[in-house]
């Protein structure tokens, strides 16, 4: 297990933001993320988990808060259409690995990106799909310190949510996914890609979908009505390009992100009465500012 000091957080976020990490540890395996994990709790500290940082605003300061990265346990196998990977295993990769391999349900999340343990954790999904349709299990260290597999309808899967895995660890998850024609479904994959890179903002360092879909609305289309597309505070801008993404156009603090977020929310609120929620992680050094 590698153990880093003084880390600069903002190459482990795909916002580009971020101060310095005191501490990031990087296990290898599932026995040796969850030796660390023991050993926090057993002294009482705290401690963040992390993918991707697909997902994440770091704090622009320093942070005490030690990191556990799932980066380094990407190792899956396959028996059949039946999938195991571990947490770390970078998504986008495991999708196109399943589509040449004639296995489908997973094409509409191309190009999203991240690891399939924040994926999980997110209940992320495009186009129709989620990450969980075809999830057989997952495996987790509980609050009780115990190595368990929770079935799919243990998990709580909602709308970017899965509400029992929030006090767990996510180690692996194991998918049976249906059989298809890799011709078919790589043209599928192209024409996602396609679509993703003509509608959202990727030329722009962000993390994604800033807010989740609120019931009736879209996040995205209630801060264009607002006026707010292409508004602006330090390196932060809601994108011009899709209202819904938050893009660093250069030189964004994590208060610049903070600050744009509110004033979303706030507007959005006067203006039509909707309740704006988080769909991105702020890491605890954030949330004082939320």
């Amino acid at each position: 297990m590698k153990h880093l000091f003084n880390v600069a957080l903002k190459n482990y976020s795909t916002y580009r933001i971020g101060g310095t990490a005191t501490d990031v540890y990087l296990p290898e395996s599932i026995d040796e993320i969850v030796e660390i994990i023991r050993l926090h709790r057993a002294q009482g500290r705290s401690f963040w988990i992390h993918g991707g940082g697909a997902n994440t605003l770091f704090p622009d300061g320093d942070m005490s808060l030690p990191i556990v990265s799932t980066s380094a346990m990407n190792r899956s196998h396959r028996t059949g259409n039946l999938l195991f990977a571990e947490a770390g295993k970078v998504m986008d990769a495991w999708v196109l690995d399943c589509l040449r391999g004639g296995l489908g349900g997973v094409e509409c999340l191309s190009g999203i990106p991240g690891t399939l343990g924040g994926a999980l954790f997110m209940n992320a999904g495009a186009y129709g799909q989620e990450i969980s349709d075809h999830l057989e299990s997952v495996t987790v260290l509980n609050a009780d310190n115990h190595v368990v597999e929770l079935a799919k309808t243990d998990c709580g899967f909602g709308y970017r949510s899965a509400a029992a895995l929030r006090e767990t660890v996510i180690l692996a998850g194991t998918w049976r996914l249906p059989v298809g024609d890799p011709e078919s479904l790589l043209n599928r994959r192209k024409d996602i890609l396609a679509q993703r890179k003509e509608k959202q903002p990727l030329e722009f360092p962000s993390a994604g979908s800033v807010f989740k879909r609120p019931e009736g609305a879209y996040a995205s289309q209630l801060i264009d009505l607002a006026g707010l597309k292409g508004a602006r505070i330090g390196g932060a801008q809601v994108s011009e390009k899709h209202a819904g993404f938050i893009v660093n156009v250069g030189g964004a603090t994590c208060q610049d992100v903070l600050d744009l977020i509110e004033l979303c929310r706030r507007t959005v609120r006067e203006r039509f009465g909707y309740e704006l929620e988080l769909e991105q992680c702020l890491c605890p050094s954030c949330t004082d500012k939320s």
